[in-house]
Order: C-alpha cells, then sequence, then structure tokens
C-alpha cells in the first residue's frame, strides 16, 4: 500500500531558500573577516621596517584600480562622478586615510588582539554619533549596549591603575575616526551610490596616501615586496567576499559575525606573534562584543 507524500508548501521553499542563503552570507563574511585578520597580521610584519603611509599608498592604488573595475561594470565612469555631496566625499576619504595609518601605528607598538579589542567599540560609537549628527533615534536596549562596551572598553584601557598606556588611545583613535567615517558614509549614502562612494573614497585615497608616501618611500626587501603584493590584493579579495556576503544576507544579520574579526586576530596574535591574553583584555573585549551584539539585536 503506497503512502502520499504531502506536497511541499511555495512557503516552505522559499523559507528553506532564505536559510540557505543566509548560511551562505554566513560564511562568506566569516572568510572576509579571516582574510582581514590576516591583511592586520602581514601589516604587523611589515611596518617594523616599512613607513606606514607607504602601505597604505599601494594598498590604496590597487583599491582605486579596483573601484575603476567595479564602476565600469555597474553602469560606467561618467555616472559614477556624479555625487550630491563632493565636500563630504573628499572628507570621509580622507578621514579613512587617517584612520588606517593609525591603525597601522597601533599594530607597531600593539599585540593584534589588544588593537582589535579596542578598535570594536567603534559600532557603539557610531551609533552614539549617528545620534548626534543624523538625529537617528537610540533606544534604551542600545544606550544600554552603550555602557557595556564604554565599560569594556575602560576595562582593557586599565586608566588609572599604574599600568595604563598611552599607545592605547591609539586604536582607540582610530575607533573613533571609523565612527565618523561610517556616519558621513551614512548621510553620503542616502544620495549617492556604492559605486560612487567606493570610486570616490579610492581617489582621494590614493592621491592623499601618495602625497605622503612617495617622500617616505623606502625600497622593500623581495620578501617584502611579495608581503605587499599579498597585502594589497587580498584586500580586494576580503572586500569582495564582503560584498558577497551582503548579497546573500542582510547587514543587520551579518553585525554579530563581524566581531569574528576579534576572534581571528587574536587567534594570529597568540600562534604567530607570541602574545599573551591577559584576563582583563578578554573580559573587556567580551563586553565590548556583547554590548555590539545587545545594541544591533534584531
Amino acid at each position: 500500500m503506497s503512502t502520499a507524500v504531502p506536497p511541499v508548501s511555495e512557503a516552505t521553499v522559499n523559507e528553506a531558500g532564505r536559510a540557505r542563503s543566509t548560511r551562505i552570507g554566513i560564511g562568506l563574511c566569516l572568510m572576509s573577516m579571516f582574510v582581514f585578520a590576516a591583511q592586520d597580521g602581514i601589516t604587523k610584519i611589515l611596518v617594523k621596517d616599512l613607513p606606514v603611509v607607504q602601505l597604505i599608498m599601494v594598498r590604496y592604488w590597487f583599491f582605486l584600480l579596483f573601484a575603476l573595475c567595479f564602476v565600469h561594470v555597474k553602469g560606467g565612469l561618467g555616472n559614477a562622478l556624479k555625487t550630491g555631496h563632493p565636500w563630504l566625499q573628499m572628507s570621509r576619504s580622507l578621514i579613512a586615510v587617517f584612520d588606517i595609518m593609525v591603525f597601522g601605528l597601533a599594530l607597531r607598538f600593539l599585540g593584534l588582539a589588544e588593537t582589535h579589542a579596542i578598535y570594536a567599540i567603534f559600532p557603539l560609537l557610531t551609533m552614539g554619533l549617528a545620534a548626534l549628527m543624523l538625529r537617528e533615534s537610540v533606544s534604551s536596549r542600545q544606550c544600554v549596549a552603550g555602557v557595556i562596551g564604554f565599560a569594556g572598553t575602560l576595562i582593557i584601557l586599565k586608566p588609572g591603575m599604574g599600568v595604563f598606556s598611552l599607545t592605547s588611545l591609539i586604536p582607540l583613535a582610530g575607533a573613533v575616526m571609523f565612527a565618523f567615517f561610517s556616519v558621513l558614509t551614512r548621510k553620503i549614502s542616502l544620495v549617492d551610490s556604492f559605486g560612487t562612494n567606493m570610486l570616490y573614497m579610492a581617489f582621494w585615497g590614493a592621491l592623499a596616501s601618495t602625497l605622503f608616501g612617495v617622500p617616505q618611500w623606502v625600497a622593500p626587501s623581495p620578501v617584502e615586496a611579495g608581503l605587499l603584493l599579498v597585502l594589497s590584493v587580498s584586500g580586494v579579495i576580503a572586500q569582495l567576499l564582503l560584498l558577497q556576503a551582503l548579497k546573500y544576507a542582510a547587514a543587520v544579520t551579518l553585525q554579530p559575525f563581524n566581531y569574528s574579526l576579534l576572534l581571528f586576530a587574536s587567534i594570529f596574535g597568540v600562534t604567530l606573534f607570541g602574545e599573551t591574553l591577559q584576563t582583563s583584555l578578554v573580559v573587556g573585549a567580551l563586553l565590548v562584543v556583547l554590548g555590539g551584539m545587545y545594541a544591533f539585536k534584531r
């Protein structure tokens, strides 16, 4: 006697498709965070002997090449050049250059884990700046999350305990810059397209870094030149992975998985650079991550 198989509803099929798409997006996001962490490890090696601005200059020229190819495919250079905020485009691009410079400087003096643990406060800083500059509403839950993240940052910095280091303020300054960059990007994106934002960021970044980078150029060794090439190419790969991830899953879904960058950076720091994860660093980092996840929870 045969048993009838109940038909599968269209809603069930759609739900299964969305779940599969979300899993793919999360996987691509994790891959991009891994590549970003590996990039920072390479940067930490290179900044020992090469100027930070030189690394930024090489990366930005690769980024500009990628941006030109991207806008060519997505509608042409003419369309991408049209912007409603030319001065804001320049400002956010220059902020991005200085942010990367500060982050590279932090890696010269601090470990990967410590740098990323302090820098991870930037989503909560962005939330606060968006409320002040863009008049976005902030819920009571997000306020609580901000307090949790701030407490975690204080635990890492340990001010007033006799072990505070001024170098710990370097990644914090970078986090503030990236928060401003994020808020300006949010404002500009209401008018300009993604391709326009990318093109202007790449152009102004390449121009500014070249002006500062050429006078400080130091001839790299063959090994350093190879690492520079890997650093530049991997940057494009990481951006492509993240772009693809956002095609498969919503940004709010991927937000918690962005914190995997801290995990990967800590693993690289311990295994490759012999870093020690102090209790205060681990506890503080967990609070920062929990605060960020709580703030952006659906």
